[in-house]
């Protein structure tokens, strides 16, 4: 499989740029309190996407030339997961239109590659005989404000940016 290219704000990151380090996490607005009889109760108000992409390559990633005091179409290379006994899935990030969501299906200890059809945030992975556990992968795409990347240069040029979703 080959893996697409990470793209900001329609600029692809070219392959020369490096090896391609993403980390991402969901920041929100959440507060924990104890009620009177002592159980925890957590309320939630938001939840958004965070993360960063880092990198060091023969080639900076080309990105001088965007606006980042703009918000821009994210398109991750991050796989996201999700595993369940069932065959419907609601994915937490919309897949990426140029990448579909892929499926995985545990049959003896065993992983094998099944179809899925996605529709919106829905993916339905079609029934393996045998099958315990399924996998669902895809690759999300964000509406993001990006900081400007951090540069490095040696013998290789190193890079870094934040995003955050909107």
């Amino acid at each position: 499989m080959q893996r697409p290219p990470l793209v900001l704000g329609g600029i692809e990151i070219p392959l020369h740029a490096g090896a391609l380090e993403l980390g991402d996490e969901e920041i929100g607005g959440e507060a924990s309190m104890r009620l009177s009889n002592g159980d925890l109760v957590t309320m939630s108000r938001w939840k958004k996407a965070a993360g960063t992409v880092s990198a060091r390559g023969f080639m900076p990633p080309g990105l001088d030339g965007l606006d980042f005091s703009a918000h821009h179409e994210f398109h991750s290379t991050q796989v996201s997961s999700a595993q369940s006994t069932g065959l419907v899935f609601n994915l937490t990030s919309t897949p990426r239109p140029d990448k579909a969501p892929w499926a995985f299906a545990l049959v003896n200890g065993q992983w094998h590659a099944t179809p899925c059809s996605t529709l919106e945030r829905v993916a339905t992975v079609t029934p393996v005989p045998g099958a315990t556990l399924y996998q669902v992968w895809w690759m999300p795409v964000y509406q993001v404000k990006a900081t400007r990347p951090r540069k490095s240069q040696s013998g290789l040029h190193g890079w870094e940016f934040s995003w955050v979703e909107t």
